[in-house]
């Protein structure tokens, strides 16, 4: 399926001028395999971007941003097994509901071995979506295969992340969806819990166990760094500004220089205790500092909450 621009027209209410119609991709897999970060990457691409949509919600959600002042030209929607099981059979009937407003959508699917995702469980401690369901992990991964089949049977592309990194994952979006893109350097900011194990393909690793700890605030401790009273409560904190100030200078200093590599991307790790607070918060106001500063391809990745 070509995933270029849609050569399609749609017009508004009133019947004024045609626009052009958005081009839609939808985003699925195990559970696991790499469809967050996949969203993530379509986000920093400007696609619009929904997740767990309910399958039979798809033409009408598309058919409303068709009828907005300002329609997004590019869309990205996460259908996967959060959907009532009875749905995801019936994904060809919706995507012959798009086709009758005008465009067609492309179906991007997420796969990795068993003992991969078993591995990624176990490292992030998540808890598998079927796991309230009484199955083990193990069963619960083989009952959601049966259950996405329809939509692996359905995919326009299929990704198999088993030895892929963040990194790899993303430059295949790219390179698929946005290869004007795909030759600059990319930026991954990631936090991580040292009591995990500091991520091995991290090129530079800095330590924020030295900075004020909000998990020690019951207040706080509930929150992540993306949270506004954990961010207004590291904001407060003088030592945090210092510390944020002169890994700004340190990374405007040398990741210029790496433009020039051949290497593609770059990976700054933060690590905390338990990866939730200040990891996360450095991570997040790191790549926000490095957007404000031009870098194009800049994206965050928070191994312990995802």
């Amino acid at each position: 399926m070509n995933t270029g621009d849609l050569p399609i027209t749609c017009e508004d209410e009133n019947g004024a001028g045609a626009r052009a119609a958005p081009k839609v991709v939808i985003v699925s897999g195990l559970s696991g395999s790499g469809k967050s970060v996949a969203l993530r990457t379509f986000e920093d691409l400007d696609y619009y971007c929904v997740d767990n949509l309910p399958v039979e919600l798809l033409p009408s959600f598309v058919r409303s941003l068709m009828r907005d002042d300002v329609l997004p030209q590019k869309i990205a929607v996460g259908i996967d097994v959060r959907n009532r099981h009875s749905d995801l059979s019936r994904l060809a009937q919706w995507r012959a509901a798009l086709a009758q407003l005008g465009l067609e959508g492309s179906l991007v699917f997420f796969d990795a071995r068993d003992e991969v995702l078993l591995r990624r469980y176990s490292d992030t401690r998540r808890r598998h979506p079927l796991s309230h369901t009484g199955l083990s992990l193990p069963e619960a991964i083989a009952r959601e295969r049966e259950i996405v089949a329809p939509l692996l049977a359905e995919a326009d592309i299929v990704i198999d992340s088993s030895d892929l990194n963040v990194h790899q994952m993303r430059r295949r979006l790219i390179a698929q969806f946005a290869p004007e893109k795909g030759a600059a350097l990319s930026l991954l900011f990631q936090s991580f819990a040292y009591k995990r194990g500091v991520p091995t393909d991290a090129d530079f690793v800095f330590d924020a166990r030295v900075l004020p700890n909000p998990h020690w605030d019951p207040a706080l401790r509930p929150f992540s760094g993306r949270d506004a009273p954990v961010r207004e409560y590291l904001q407060g904190q003088a030592v945090v500004g210092q510390y944020v100030d002169q890994v700004s200078q340190f990374l405007g200093t040398w990741l210029p220089r790496l433009r020039g590599e051949t290497r593609s991307y770059v990976t700054i790790a933060f690590g905390c205790t338990g990866g939730k607070h200040r990891s996360v918060f450095l991570a997040e106001t790191l790549a926000q500092h490095a957007r404000d500063q031009g870098w194009e391809q800049v994206a965050t990745f928070h191994r312990e909450l995802e």
